[in-house]
């Protein structure tokens, strides 16, 4: 535990000292640090973090949504952000008493690294030594700080880690693990996706009806109670915000709606799908490209949940298991495939999967090689295009990266919902294969 949770402290400390290679003295008069814009590209050290110091309110200290709107270019106006509430909260948070980016920066950072570091010891007490692959990994350099995901992927690993702790009751923990996705779901979208495979979990946990050989009886009302506490913890965080401004509230959302899937979004419908529709002016997109995608991609992931859900119920129905955690991993696959924006940052989301299943060596390094072409790769591909300088390496590398993760995603899809569960480095009360599920027909109490 000490060499997982210091070497992911070290990781976090040369995650920022690349960062604020980009930030210092000197600033203009918005605080912005004048070499950002001269090597973020070029020199890899690039963030949204520091990026979005200006044009979302953050520099004049606005607090997120209240005051704020989209106009009719779909810019973002006053403090939205475009990201939902408790992300805009944390970035207010770290702003506060900071008056350039750099300052935004550190202070982020310093926000943001207790996650991280509570992500490695929880998943240090759920996998062992296995989870030095989120310590001790180029993801977590590279992305820690890129943007504000350490938050997000806390509550999945930590919701995880709830459902291992066997002495407070399946229904309880798996109610206060939905609120915890939920919460998840309010900083980004993804953790949401985890609190289906938890409710069908509890749905097939059941009780047998007579004595531990009767028929099977699904514990439906533990289903509906994760759901609704899900919905209700969502509802709670977002609402005093509609209130106060339902147009700032509804402008993250409007923002992300018509946000199309161009070159920055390193998704497969850019680089795949685009040129089927012929040439367009600087490679930009289509508005037969865009209204295709925009029905393409949500009807897509949502194929991907439907089909991870009905593999991950036969599972169940041949072993008696149903593996939520491996449910919810090839549903992630599906969304991080088929969504119109995959940004580099995302690793972070999946890295956790890598500690906790048991995937094969060989496509754990072919998905960090990948990343590390496409998180390095699309910065001088972008450096490149905007000095006027010769791109085409950089241009193969971001390719190499897009349709290399990809292709992984896919195989990883399958290989998340058969995968066994990594034993820990000493006993512990975490059970396999991929849950803390038990038998058919034996109640917990039997345990």
């Amino acid at each position: 535990m000490a060499l997982v949770v210091g070497l992911c402290g070290l990781s976090l400390l040369a995650g920022y000292l690349n960062k604020a290679r980009c930030a210092g003295a000197p600033f203009d008069d918005a605080g912005r640090s004048l070499v950002f814009d001269r090597i973020k590209d070029t020199q890899v050290c690039y963030s949204d973090i520091q990026l979005l110091w200006l044009g979302r309110g953050i520099d004049q200290h606005l607090f997120p949504y209240v005051s704020g709107g989209i106009d009719a270019d779909g810019l973002l106006t006053g403090g939205t952000v475009e990201y939902p509430v408790l992300s805009g909260v944390l970035m207010w948070l770290a702003a506060v008493g900071a008056h350039t980016d750099a300052q935004f920066l550190l202070q982020s950072a310093l926000l943001l690294a207790p996650f991280g570091l509570l992500t490695a010891w929880m998943l240090g007490r759920m996998a062992g030594k296995w989870a030095l692959l989120w310590s001790a990994t180029p993801p977590l350099v590279l992305y820690a700080f890129h943007n504000w995901e350490l938050p997000v992927v806390a509550t999945v690993v930590g919701a995880i880690f709830l459902m291992s702790y066997e002495r407070i009751p399946l229904r309880t923990r798996a109610i206060l693990a939905a609120a915890l996705l939920a919460v998840g779901f309010c900083l980004k979208i993804y953790p949401g996706l985890f609190v289906l495979p938890l409710a069908l979990y509890v749905l097939a946990h059941g009780r047998p009806s007579s004595g531990a050989d009767g028929p099977r009886r699904y514990d439906v009302r533990g289903a509906l109670l994760v759901v609704a506490s899900a919905v209700v913890t969502v509802i709670a965080v977002n609402l005093p915000f509609a209130l106060i401004s339902y147009d700032g509230w509804r402008a993250s959302i409007t923002f992300q709606q018509n946000r199309l899937a161009d070159l920055t979004t390193n998704s497969i419908w850019y680089w795949g799908l685009l040129p089927m529709f012929g040439p367009s002016p600087d490679n930009s997109t289509t508005p037969a490209f865009d209204q295709t995608v925009g029905v393409l991609s949500p009807l897509l992931v949502l194929a991907a949940i439907a089909l991870a859900a009905h593999l991950g119920w036969r599972r169940f129905q041949h072993e008696g298991t149903f593996p939520w955690i491996n449910v919810g991993a090839a549903m992630l696959c599906g969304f991080l495939l088929f969504h119109k924006v995959h940004s580099p940052q995302f690793t972070l989301w999946i890295l956790p999967f890598f500690v906790l299943l048991r995937v094969p060596w060989g496509l754990v390094a072919a998905y960090l090689a990948a990343d590390l072409a496409l998180g390095i790769g699309v910065f001088k591909y972008f450096g490149a295009l905007v000095e006027g300088t010769d791109s085409h390496v950089y241009e193969l590398l971001v390719k190499f990266g897009v349709w290399g993760r990809a292709t992984l995603l896919v195989a990883l899809f399958f290989v998340f919902l058969n995968a066994a569960r990594r034993p820990a480095g000493r006993p512990a009360k975490v059970p396999a294969p991929g849950d803390d599920a038990v038998p058919v027909g034996v109640p917990e109490a039997a345990r």
